[in-house]
């Protein structure tokens, strides 16, 4: 028996893959494995801490827990760490040179599975493009965008420049729909109607309670603006769109115009005679 657990099945210089150690390795692979469900299932178990926070923690350990494992197979496979960080310290710091991004990026997921200023879940506005986070690894974060396309963004794309996290403190964000009408209408009438169109819209919450604002008197409207909050805010342009749907049908029923813009071209007389001369 001790003679088949010492048996060679490949051996080049200094390196020798006995059958021990293969099973050792496939031991070690079960070990990890039971150890990181054990872990996942503690951690979901709990109700003291959001999803989003456990995933963070459960993917910081499993990373911690595979790059211990990692250098215990390599032991396993009786290689000789000191030796070959030694002989290859030259070729490390070129990959480590040619690699700067790289190592940025998983610094970056690191920062960003710690701080959890962003989570799974969270709606972000990254670049002008408002997503919403599916995955967050050690280099890359995966978001779904509004029109249903997955992005890979490079993790320092979210420590290095300015984004917006709409869900950050609260699930419910505050949105806003523009409306210019005629200067003949009837400013108080406009008000009402359109608080009503906001509070009636299923999407919006009743607390707080939406309200409408008079915001200037343009070129040639009078422009208002109802404002209301949401917990759909990943979705929240389907709802706009609904507002507006109704805004309009209950502006025509009330005889409110929403007029055109109107251009005033100034005429002197006597001034085509004068072309015609020149």
């Amino acid at each position: 028996m001790k003679d088949f657990f010492n048996y060679t099945l490949l051996e080049f210089e200094n390196f020798k893959l006995t059958v021990s150690s293969i099973l050792g390795l496939l031991l070690l692979i079960i070990v990890v494995n039971l150890i990181l469900r054990v872990i996942k299932k503690a951690i979901n178990s709990t109700s003291k801490i959001d999803f989003a926070k456990k995933y963070s923690i459960y993917t910081l350990i499993k990373y911690f827990i595979l790059v211990f494992a990692t250098v215990f197979a390599l032991q396993i496979l009786d290689f000789n760490l000191s030796v070959l960080l030694a002989g290859s310290a030259a070729l490390l710091v070129g990959i480590g040179l040619g690699l700067q991004n790289l190592f940025s990026d998983f610094i970056s997921g690191i920062i960003l599975l710690v701080e959890s200023k962003i989570k799974v879940d969270d709606i972000i506005e990254v670049n002008e493009l408002v997503c919403k986070v599916q995955e967050i690894n050690l280099r890359t974060t995966t978001v779904l965008t509004r029109d249903d396309k997955y992005i890979i963004l490079p993790n320092t794309e979210l420590t290095k420049n300015r984004f917006v996290n709409w869900t950050h403190n609260a699930v419910a964000s505050r949105f806003e729909v523009t409306v210019g009408v005629s200067y003949s209408s009837d400013v108080n009438l406009v008000k009402k109607v359109l608080k009503e169109v906001a509070d009636n819209q299923e999407g919006v919450l009743k607390n707080p309670a939406p309200f409408v604002r008079f915001n200037d008197f343009g070129d040639s409207s009078l422009n208002f603006s109802v404002h209301f909050w949401s917990e759909e805010v990943y979705r929240v342009e389907n709802i706009k769109s609904d507002i507006r749907t109704s805004i309009f049908e209950l502006f025509t029923s009330n005889n409110i115009n929403i007029p055109f813009p109107q251009r005033v071209i100034h005429h002197v007389p006597g001034s085509e005679d004068n072309r015609d001369n020149r």
